[in-house]
């Protein structure tokens, strides 16, 4: 008998979308996600920001935290930057999945949009809009095209573990992690200051990232990582 392979829970988003004749609100989530979870050797299940129940985490060996829209910042504690556009109901669903695979030591991997979830969920703030910062800034090049950007890892941190001292990765975002929510520590950054990767204290496999792994397929290392935090009993459930 083949054995199960492990389940990865996914969000996704809930917004208008195009199929066949149709135009109507749909739970998606880009294909290079699922490809990327299946490749590494996951079952891929999604999560849709309706109906949060945060004891699906049973029936899943790890989460992943998918990228999309700017958080609502009255989750931080600050007004709205002209560019930012929020979806509150989906913070909510997150942030409580998020928080739950914290508590319960379900291996997570949150990328972008998901490793600011992460970030604010424990207390911590955003930039809400990196240009201010840094006019210059290639992290998000232009509508719809992804920028590179290289990363450079703090020794013994998990993301080290999977990708060595450095490592270039797509990147697509205008927000950013600014103060640290508690019992974070960065574990990379870009030249530019910028933080592009986070991990709690603790023995439990949780890594956000700033950019964005599904993007390349030919780099499945975080993903193969995340599946390898499932331990010897993975895809194994009641």
């Amino acid at each position: 008998m083949t054995a199960p392979h492990p389940r990865v829970g996914l969000t996704t988003y809930l917004q208008p979308a195009a199929w066949g004749v149709w135009h109507r609100p749909a739970a998606l989530v880009p294909a290079t996600y699922l490809q990327s979870v299946v490749a590494a050797g996951g079952t891929p299940l999604l999560l849709p920001p309706v109906g949060t129940d945060p004891s699906v985490l049973d029936v899943l060996d790890a989460l992943i935290v998918i990228g999309g829209s700017d958080l609502d910042p009255a989750a931080y504690g600050q007004d709205p930057h002209p560019t930012t556009t929020a979806q509150p109901a989906r913070d909510e669903h997150e942030t409580a999945l998020t928080v739950a695979a914290l508590d319960r030591g379900t291996p997570l991997l949150a990328i972008c949009r998901g490793a600011q979830v992460l970030n604010v969920a424990v207390g911590g703030t955003l930039h809400q809009h990196v240009p201010d910062l840094l006019p210059e800034s290639r992290h998000q090049p232009e509508p719809g095209v992804f920028g590179r950007v290289q990363v450079q890892t703090e020794p013994a941190s998990r993301i080290a573990a999977a990708l060595g001292e450095r490592a270039t990765m797509p990147c697509y975002h205008h927000q950013a992690i600014d103060r640290l929510g508690e019992d974070l520590v960065v574990t990379a950054s870009s030249a530019d200051g910028l933080v592009q990767a986070v991990e709690p204290r603790g023995a439990a496999w949780v890594l956000g990232v700033q950019f964005h792994p599904e993007e390349d397929d030919r780099d499945i290392r975080l993903f193969e990582a995340l599946l390898a935090a499932t331990g010897p009993t993975q895809g194994h459930h009641p």
